[in-house]
């Protein structure tokens, strides 16, 4: 290929290139609310309410049960801005897009898309309260990411093809020998190419990432019981006491014979409701996700019977955290595509709109920005990201837990 004289749009084309192909996580998640951001002359500001379907009961018999429509709704705010700068000479913008790219533009893109994609995928990971998986234990087998599939399912995630896995090259590589008959170089990974993919088995398409979060777990994970507590319905923090070492965010906790339950017909499962840690206003009292609900159209805990809780009877229950004390667990995550919802915003172009440039594919807004250096005979180019992220349905994902490392 013969030098040609880079413009600021091939250089901001070959950005987006590169991001959209890396974005492993990201490039898999919801992102149909990026245009409620940043319209001319409806711009709403840097949070998103997103309502969530309402929720109702089933009444039995000819009379009606008349209920109250009561909406739901999460809050997802876009105020995070990254960047990565670069500097290049007159000689550099004077070759080659693909030199170019391999010496500048792919080294910066892919430490801003890193960054991004690890502050995504475990803020959202820490959110999650259901995992499958024996702590300590290395997956070996489809047995966990089975288990997850049946937490998804459980909690009704559509299956609809839309589901994957983002998991370690220390689990993916423990896992590889049983499964390499079902990893298969499909017509669809084909059309689907993202870098990481593996392929597709127990209704999920399989991603490798580095990047996925390592569950710190601290000193104390038993031993601890609800103060003197009385659950109410709505109740998204706890008081505990017995508790010698203030949990890290994203540690997921059962309580004693608090079982979770089916979200539509509130039959009771067989195993105990999970809670991850959000928020700790001290160390015996803990913000807390799910929000529990035992009665009514929002029930999501119950007794083993599926019959409402007694709140006045689990007072002094035993909470018990997952996994070992003082000991990492990595946490790769199975969850549908619209567990989770990632926005970016269009940021401004800049005085000089020639060499400020702003372009969006997929939902991923990237802003090229270059001005020169007179001094030195150089271009100074950044490239920025304006984002924000959010849990919608935290429900509809389940931690891996195996190993520890």
């Amino acid at each position: 290929m013969s030098n040609t004289n880079l413009t600021i749009d091939m250089i901001t084309n070959e950005v987006q290139r590169i991001a959209h192909e890396k974005l492993t996580f990201i490039g898999t998640i919801n992102r149909q609310f990026d245009d409620s951001y940043g319209k001319e002359g409806a711009k709403i500001g840097s949070a998103l309410r997103i309502r969530l379907p309402d929720q109702y009961s089933v009444t039995t018999g000819r009379a009606i049960t008349v209920q109250d429509s009561t909406e739901q709704q999460v809050t997802m705010t876009m105020a995070t801005q990254k960047h990565v700068a670069m500097r290049f000479n007159s000689a550099e913008l004077f070759t080659d897009i693909d030199d170019f790219s391999r010496r500048k533009i792919q080294p910066a893109v892919s430490v801003l898309v890193s960054d991004v994609e690890n502050d995504v995928i475990q803020g959202c990971t820490k959110l999650v309260s259901q995992v499958a998986g024996t702590a300590g234990t290395a997956m070996t087998s489809l047995t966990v990411p089975g288990a997850a599939r049946a937490k998804l399912n459980q909690q009704l995630a559509p299956k609809d093809g839309n589901r994957c896995i983002q998991a370690d090259s220390v689990t993916m590589g423990a896992m590889v020998d049983g499964l390499k008959g079902l990893f298969q170089d499909s017509a669809q990974i084909k059309e689907q190419y993202r870098e990481g993919m593996m392929g597709r088995t127990a209704m999920a398409d399989w991603y490798e990432n580095e990047r996925c979060w390592t569950l710190p777990n601290t000193a104390d994970v038993a031993g601890g019981t609800l103060n003197t507590y009385t659950i109410t319905n709505g109740d998204a923090d706890l008081t505990v006491t017995g508790i010698t070492t203030t949990p890290a965010l994203g540690m997921v906790f059962t309580i004693a014979d608090l079982y979770d339950c089916h979200p539509e017909t509130k039959a009771a499962y067989p195993h105990l409701k999970q809670f991850t840690l959000i928020g700790t206003a001290s160390q015996t009292a803990f913000q807390i996700s799910p929000t529990i609900y035992y009665t009514g159209a929002r029930k999501n805990v119950s007794t083993s019977t599926g019959a409402d809780i007694t709140p006045s009877s689990y007072t002094t229950k035993a909470i018990v955290f997952v996994g070992a004390a003082s000991t990492n667990y990595v946490q790769p995550i199975m969850y549908h595509k619209d567990a989770f919802s990632f926005v970016t915003g269009d940021l401004p172009l800049m005085a000089g709109a020639d060499r400020c440039v702003r372009k969006t594919v997929d939902g991923i807004s990237l802003r090229v920005w270059t001005d020169s250096d007179i001094r030195n005979d150089e271009q100074i180019t950044r490239i920025d990201i304006l984002y924000g992220y959010q849990a919608i349905r935290p429900q509809w994902a389940c931690r891996l837990i195996g190993a520890a490392n």
